[in-house]
């Protein structure tokens, strides 16, 4: 049989890209998919002007122009991808109008040449988001607006499920053959159980099992040309023994391994070694705490030589605060401010925090533009 040439490529996109069959894809198929990007190297993104992924999206705040401007900034320091959340209330509210504002997202990431990764939910934080108005930053804190999706309501009551489902199947499957996309990471941090805050669900941990292996499934039901996964990010990941059922249904169902580690040197790399026997790719999709022994120095040296992504938390320094260290959640810093950055690489006026670590990510990926 004879194919045209475009028909030849379909084939082989069939051939090499199991997802289309609805499966996780195959070692081989993953490591070939890994084979063929960049050194991926790239942030946590929320323009400076959003205090969260509602407030980044929604129609009456959504900002193309200052979208435009960070993404240049991390494109001139040779970061290549960017990890960007979602929200299923977005969707819910209003798919069209959504998807075409992510849609003008992504043509933006494109000019930049970068690739994001996609949070469908994230069980980090505030647990009953609500569309609309945003209330300010809370002085001296970090991260003091960000939102979980689904919510509490969302994550336990079984009449939401259909538009949980909706969601995922809705916004992949509107960009399931996009090359514009890195991947699609279907849930962050699903077991964080944020310290029991007042409103977080007794059985969590078990809705969100319940959930997790469901969201992989509708994901793949579209038929992605692009990855999923969902990063580990606590507890044993080398002894099945010891995994939490959670981190076993995260391991099983990625495509590509993703984890999160804001931990000195050694134990970032002895990370990436116990997740090497997987045999796929890896991706650290959060690193970078300064005051916590993470940083670009020690860090980003070391994914390289492991052939490891690396996805940084926070780019510009705006609304989430998370320049500030965890600690504020205990020690708000109003009247004095941290000796140094936790996250974040510019400050608002577009300048580096530390000119050594832009140079240094130039240098490591051998992007960007030459720094003035």
């Amino acid at each position: 049989m004879r194919f045209r040439p475009i028909q030849a490529a379909c084939l082989a996109l069939a051939l090499t890209i199991p997802a289309l069959a609805q499966q996780r894809w195959t070692e081989e198929a993953a490591n070939a998919w890994y084979a063929k990007q960049p050194w991926l190297v790239g942030a946590n993104f929320i323009p400076s002007d959003a205090i969260n992924q509602l407030e980044m999206f929604q129609a009456a705040t959504f900002n193309p122009a200052l979208n435009d401007k960070e993404l240049g900034l991390g494109e001139s320091i040779g970061m290549n991808t960017m990890r960007v959340f979602l929200q299923d209330q977005l969707w819910e509210q209003d798919p069209k109008g959504f998807t075409q504002r992510l849609d003008t997202f992504l043509t933006i990431a494109a000019k930049h040449h970068i690739k994001p990764l996609l949070v469908l939910f994230d069980s980090c934080w505030e647990p009953n988001p609500h569309l609309g108005p945003q209330h300010p930053p809370i002085p001296g804190i970090h991260n003091s607006g960000w939102v979980q999706s689904p919510g509490a309501i969302g994550l336990t009551d079984p009449a939401y499920e259909p538009k949980l489902k909706a969601y995922v199947e809705g916004v992949v499957g509107a960009f399931a053959k996009d090359d514009r996309i890195l991947g699609w990471d279907i849930w962050n941090e699903p077991d964080n159980g944020n310290d029991k805050k007042p409103g977080e669900p007794e059985n969590k941990n078990e809705r969100v099992a319940y959930y997790l292996p469901k969201a992989f499934a509708w994901a793949r039901s579209v038929h992605p040309i692009q990855p999923l996964t969902s990063g580990v990010w606590m507890g044993n990941w080398t002894d099945p023994a010891k995994q939490s059922p959670v981190t076993k249904i995260q391991l099983a169902e990625s495509d590509i391994i993703t984890f999160h580690n804001y931990d000195w040197p050694e134990g970032f790399e002895a990370r990436v070694k116990s997740l090497q026997p997987l045999h796929r790719p890896i991706i650290c999709t959060e690193y970078m705490a300064r005051g916590n022994g993470s940083t670009f120095d020690t860090i980003l040296p070391l994914a390289k030589k492991y052939n490891v992504g690396a996805i940084n938390w926070g780019l510009v320094a705006g609304k989430t605060q998370t320049w500030l260290p965890w600690d504020s959640w205990q020690r708000p810093y109003v009247l004095i401010q941290p000796t140094i950055w936790f996250h974040e690489v510019f400050r608002q006026d577009d300048t580096p925090y530390r000119q050594h670590e832009v140079d240094l990510i130039r240098q490591l990926t051998g992007r960007g533009t030459p720094s003035m």
